[in-house]
């Protein structure tokens, strides 16, 4: 049992999210319908359930690593962000990136959700920013001479 409770409101016949081992940071989603995506297709699928993120918290909605390797479908949006204040219904923007047909049973897992902490900051307009020893090295510099 984990330590902070979240409110989940679930559509007629869908499994309540589960974390699938103890430990897990992410508990699995689940699309609440059947899915056929043709190659390079996308679609917008129900996950079945709309929650209440706590305060201070945002739900991080991340590709399963089985479903990319298995079939090569993971999120178009590559992680989803769901904030506190959100209350509607979770989605799940999968997209086909195979050569195949794919065809997800309702009940696939599709996806998990973190829910982590946040700062939120106060953004400050400055002229520029403070040096560091990488400075605006960066896209696979680490390493190279």
């Amino acid at each position: 049992m984990y330590g902070r409770k979240m409110n989940v409101c679930l559509a007629d016949g869908t499994a309540m999210p589960t974390y699938a081992h103890d430990g897990d940071a992410g508990f699995d989603l689940c699309i609440a319908e059947d899915v056929r995506l043709e190659p390079n297709a996308s679609a917008v699928c129900g996950l079945g359930f709309a929650c209440e993120i706590p305060s201070g918290c945002v739900g991080l909605v991340i590709p399963s690593s089985g479903l990319g390797a298995h079939y090569g479908v993971t999120l178009r949006n590559g992680v989803g962000v769901i904030d506190s204040g959100y209350l509607g219904a979770v989605y799940a923007p999968l997209v086909n990136l195979s050569c195949d047909t794919v065809f997800l049973p309702k009940g696939t897992r599709v996806c998990q959700m973190v829910v982590v902490p946040f700062v939120p900051c106060d953004l400050v307009g400055v002229d520029s920013l403070t040096d560091t020893e990488r400075g605006t090295d960066g896209f696979g510099s680490t390493g190279v001479d």
